[in-house]
This record gives C-alpha cells, sequence and structure tokens, in this order.
C-alpha cells in the first residue's frame, strides 16, 4: 500500500497549462476519486503521478519520496486506462499473467498468481478465451485483473467504466467498491460521472481547467460545495440558481427575489452578505430539485407562487420545470404527479438547505443550516 501527495503541481502543453498548482494528498489504502468534466486536467494528474507526464512545477511524493526523478517502471503503481489495451491474440490467463512473465517469475507461481486473482474477479472459467470472445465487463475485469497481479503500490483508474452501458456501469460499481475493500490499497479513480464519484469514494477531489476546486468526503461536498462548479457538477439534476439582491429593510438584511425574500438572524447574514457587498448588489442563491415541494394552493407563510413549465416523467419520479418570476428551476417530485404546463402552484423551499454565492466570483458566502435557516417571506 501507498501513500501519494502531489505538492503545488503544474504541467504545460505550449500555451495550454493543464495543471495549476495542484496539491493533495492520498491516504493509504483510500479510494479517491477525481471529478471533473472532459479536459480538466483528471488524466494529466494520474500521468504525473506515474511518471508519463514531467511536471514544470512541484513534486510528487509516493510514500514521502520524492520520485520526481524516479522512472515510472520504479513507481511500482498500476494504471488501468479506459481503453483497456488488452492483447487481443493472448487468452484471459496470458493477458493476466504478462506483467509477471516480463519480471520472469516461475511458471507456476504465475500460474497461482492468475488463478487466484480471476476467482477474486469471477473471472477463473474465462481463462482460455480471448478478449474478442468476451462482454464489455468481462474484459473491464481482465484489464483491473491484470494490474492486481502484479501487487503494486497503488492503483490509477482512468475512467475504466466510461464505455461499458448503463446496467453493466452499476454493476461494476459495486465490483470496483467490493475490490477495492477488500485489497485495501490505494485507488485514485479519475472520472466524469458524479454518481461514481459520490457512490465509490473515500474522498472527492473536484477539479476544472486544471484548478483543484474543492477535496471532501462525499457527503460533506454534496452538502457544503465551495463555490457554484462544485455544486453543479454533483447531483442530477444540478443545483438550481437564482439570481437575488441584497435587501435592507428596517435596519435588518435581507435576500431579496422578485417573488419572495430571505431573512436570516441578523449578524449570520451580515457576515456572509453585507461586509463585502453593498445593498442592492446581486448575489446567487441555490437549493437543489429535491429540497423543494410543490402544492396545488398555498400553504401558509413561506410558501413562493411559481407556475409549472413543463413536465419530465421519469417512472420512479416526475422532474418538473417550474417558473419562478422569470427564472425556471427544477424540483423532483412523485412518480404520478399530477400537474400540467400552466398551472399556478406554490413551492415550499427547504430553509434549513439554502445556499448563497458570489455571483462574479461563484464562491460560496453562505450554507444554511437547522441552526441557521434561511427564513422564506
Amino acid at each position: 500500500m501507498a501513500t501519494i501527495r502531489l505538492e503545488n503541481i503544474t504541467k504545460k502543453f505550449k500555451d495550454i497549462t493543464a495543471l495549476k498548482n495542484v496539491s493533495f494528498a492520498v491516504e493509504d489504502g483510500e479510494f479517491f476519486c477525481l471529478l471533473g468534466p472532459p479536459g480538466a486536467g483528471k488524466t494529466t494528474t494520474l500521468r504525473t503521478i506515474l511518471g508519463l507526464e514531467r511536471q514544470d512545477e512541484g513534486i510528487v511524493y509516493i510514500d514521502g519520496e520524492n520520485v520526481n526523478k524516479v522512472h515510472p517502471s520504479r513507481r511500482d503503481i498500476a494504471m488501468i486506462f479506459q481503453n483497456l489495451a488488452l492483447y487481443p491474440d493472448k487468452n484471459v490467463f496470458d493477458n493476466i499473467a504478462s506483467p509477471l512473465r516480463a519480471r520472469e517469475l516461475e511458471e507456476e507461481d504465475i500460474k497461482t498468481r492468475v488463478v487466484d486473482v480471476a476467482k477474486k474477479l469471477k473471472i477463473d472459467w474465462l481463462l482460455e478465451k480471448t478478449p474478442g470472445q468476451l462482454s464489455g465487463g468481462e474484459r473491464q475485469r481482465v484489464a483491473i485483473g491484470r494490474a492486481i497481479v502484479r501487487q503494486p503500490r497503488a492503483y490509477l483508474m482512468d475512467e475504466p467504466l466510461s464505455n461499458l452501458d448503463a446496467k453493466l456501469r452499476l454493476k461494476m460499481r459495486v465490483s470496483m467498491k467490493e475490490l477495492q475493500s477488500e485489497l485495501k490499497q490505494t485507488f485514485v479513480y479519475v472520472t466524469h460521472d458524479q454518481v461514481e464519484a459520490l457512490s465509490m469514494s473515500d474522498r472527492i477531489g473536484v477539479l476544472d481547467e486544471g484548478v483543484l476546486q474543492q477535496i471532501g468526503n462525499p457527503e460533506d461536498i454534496y452538502r457544503n460545495p465551495g463555490n457554484m462548479f462544485v455544486a453543479k457538477i454533483l447531483g442530477n439534476p444540478s443545483m438550481n440558481f437564482i439570481k437575488c439582491s441584497v435587501g435592507k429593510e428596517a435596519g435588518a438584511i435581507n435576500v431579496k427575489h422578485s417573488s419572495f425574500t430571505l431573512t436570516l438572524e441578523e449578524k449570520a447574514l451580515k457576515k456572509a452578505v453585507q461586509d463585502s457587498r453593498n445593498v442592492g448588489s446581486e448575489v446567487t442563491l441555490g437549493i437543489r430539485p429535491e429540497n423543494i415541494t410543490i402544492f396545488v394552493e398555498k400553504q401558509g407563510d413561506g410558501t413562493v407562487p411559481a407556475e409549472i413549465y413543463v413536465t419530465e416523467p421519469l417512472g420512479n419520479k416526475t422532474i418538473v420545470d417550474v417558473k419562478i418570476g422569470e427564472e425556471i428551476i427544477k424540483v423532483i417530485t412523485q412518480a404520478a404527479f399530477p400537474g400540467k404546463p400552466g398551472q399556478n402552484i406554490w413551492l415550499r423551499m427547504k430553509e434549513s438547505k439554502f445556499h448563497l454565492f458570489d455571483t462574479e466570483s461563484g464562491n460560496y458566502l453562505f450554507h444554511a443550516s437547522e441552526d441557521s435557516p434561511l427564513r422564506v417571506n
């Protein structure tokens, strides 16, 4: 097992800066996910750890050792690529055995280790087949087996499930997490799929345009995003953003929208908003679709008038696009939702689940909670 630490890594490709001062540490035995859109710098990060790319600035540490000048073959790190790169003319046994034969191990030892790994991955009955005779999930397991059989210090995985269909990806996510728990090895897993990151990882690092946006456990990073980008990339549908402005009534600071006003205990809101923003300046309110409830009639104070724009039935739930003022937000509701486009409705937004962001920078200003909710008036 191994710890991996990146310290102030910058990598440039001519005029493009792929990584900008990236620093993070992966603990021994941790399942760490790097999440980000295409072009975020995820693969470049893995290749830098492995040594296939030489960074322009910064240091890579493996088990506390500076490996900047250590050849990739001596870093003892296994990488599973998106394209799998299996030998088409070799059977499953020989594909898995190939890194051991490169080390010139005894054939009896090779056989023992290959069969043991194949049993762990439930592909021992496929050892005589070639990759062309396998399904996508089976080929994926062979690629994982080839990495595991080496018994490296850590595993780097570059979007290994992206070429599988949705049903098989779900099955393989469970298998990958079970495997990591059994091996108790360090995994650094790259993905653009927020479901993979949330469901499998111990911690997530969100990367965008070469800049590390936030690191945290899945629950914390989902509940308390550090900026609007993180809030947007996690969640399906993603967080709703509503443009508001800073207001002041009877000497108290509030957050105003054309359809509602939000108030909070004055000191907390003042600390979040007033210290750096003038009355009338714009802020962005965030709330996730699952934290909004639709009513066909007004339910007393705290409900907001709105109009159904369109409904999206999805079998087990319905996503309702709702017009509130001049903006359209999404709400998750029950499967058999009876509402129709154009219908007037009322919304109750969970007051402990609001988020305030700086509209210009995107950084968070305030996360509401049970102890400090934003009251809807």
